[in-house]
């Protein structure tokens, strides 16, 4: 049994994803950032983390992989070039586009007020419609990392719904048609249902 701590509305969606597409027994602890329930299990304070056999892991990505590589499924074995392609498609989106939606978050609600310079948010915007279909011109195959669902996938779906309430728009009709089939994904609409 796996203990998820954060919340449907943060990065923990991405886990509970992976989780549910495992097939996987979990409890979801919700949590959100820096509050005590967190910050008991993770000095960080950030979410998501998971516990599992008392000990505590962070960051989204992390724990799909330790997830993936655990039960054998959403990544291909580790030494391969497929597994590379995954791994390189993996960074891409964290860099090009799940980067460029924190900064706008930050400057957001994230960091204190006078910290804030919500003019660079269009610059922002722009930067993520480029990146999104730079991105798209990269997908060639079913999936975002070959003709198999992977944590890419889930990366990536999730980081294009999350541009949808951040009011980050992308012109790229092919992601726009990526993201609808994988949201169409019974363990996506099962998590959905959740929240």
């Amino acid at each position: 049994m796996y203990e998820v701590f954060g919340t449907l509305s943060s990065r923990a969606f991405r886990v509970v994803w992976a989780l549910e597409e495992l097939e996987l027994p979990y409890t979801l602890i919700d949590a959100k950032p820096h509050d005590s329930v967190i910050s008991a299990v993770s000095a960080s304070g950030k979410v998501p983390a998971v516990r599992v056999d008392g000990a505590v892991l962070t960051d989204s990505t992390a724990i799909m992989t330790y997830l993936a590589d655990k039960h054998g499924f959403l990544l291909s074995s580790a030494g391969t070039l497929e597994r590379a392609h995954q791994d390189a498609m993996v960074h891409a989106i964290i860099d090009e586009i799940d980067a460029v939606l924190w900064a706008g978050a930050r400057h957001s609600f994230v960091l204190p007020k006078e910290h804030r310079i919500p003019e660079v948010k269009d610059s922002l915007k722009w930067e993520f419609n480029r990146n999104v279909s730079r991105l798209a011109d990269r997908i060639t195959t079913p999936f975002a990392a070959g003709n198999a669902f992977t944590i890419a996938d889930i990366l990536l779906t999730h980081c294009l719904n999350w541009s949808i309430s951040a009011k980050f728009d992308y012109e790229s009709r092919k992601m726009q048609d990526y993201a609808k089939e994988m949201r169409a994904r019974p363990a996506f609409q099962h998590v959905r249902a959740l929240g």
